[in-house]
């Protein structure tokens, strides 16, 4: 058994591990454009006064990826390119909503067309931009259902997903197919 001692200064090993998943959470929050996810987690890092811990494995998470990516040489150069062209405000996370093709995800559910689902999905940089527009057209599409509809498709989906019973317990229950 292997013991270690902790310095005064040194993170406890559990903090090291929330830190870490906290870092991640800002990375995947960059990485897909999600500047609300970015935000808040930011927000929760200055209130907690952990921002030296979460840029240190920041550091270490893209020192690591640099690593396993490129070779040493190879490695420095990269960071180097990086370094001279790192944009002055860095606050703002890359989102691009010219690539969301909320129309062509409509069709390609409508017509049960998996892979088109998958493309669109996987081209689209900033999900929560697709995920928006999907749920605006299920917003203009609900005036268009019969009445009573719209509380049979809400009950239907609780029944399939065990959610909460959500609005008043009147509700029926879906018609059987």
């Amino acid at each position: 058994m292997v013991v270690t001692k902790e310095l005064a200064d040194e993170l406890p090993a559990e903090a090291v591990e929330a830190a870490k998943a906290r870092a991640a959470t800002l990375l995947l929050a960059f990485r897909h454009g999600n500047q609300l996810a970015f935000d808040q987690e930011l927000e929760l890092l200055f209130e907690e006064q952990v921002e030296r811990e979460a840029t240190t494995l920041l550091v270490w998470i893209a020192a690591e990826a640099v690593r396993k990516a490129y070779a040493p040489e190879v490695g420095d150069r990269v960071l180097r390119a990086m370094a001279n062209r790192a944009p002055r405000d860095t606050s703002m996370v890359d989102v691009d909503e010219e690539t969301v093709d909320v129309a062509r995800l409509v069709e390609a559910v409508g017509d049960g067309d998996v892979g088109t689902v998958r493309a669109v999905v996987a081209a689209t940089a900033d999900t929560t931009y697709l995920l928006g527009g999907l749920l605006q057209a299920v917003a203009m599409m609900l005036p268009l259902l019969p009445e009573g509809e719209a509380e049979e498709i809400a009950a239907e989906l609780r029944r399939r997903h065990g959610g909460r019973t959500g609005r008043a317990s009147g509700i029926p229950e879906a018609r059987q197919s």
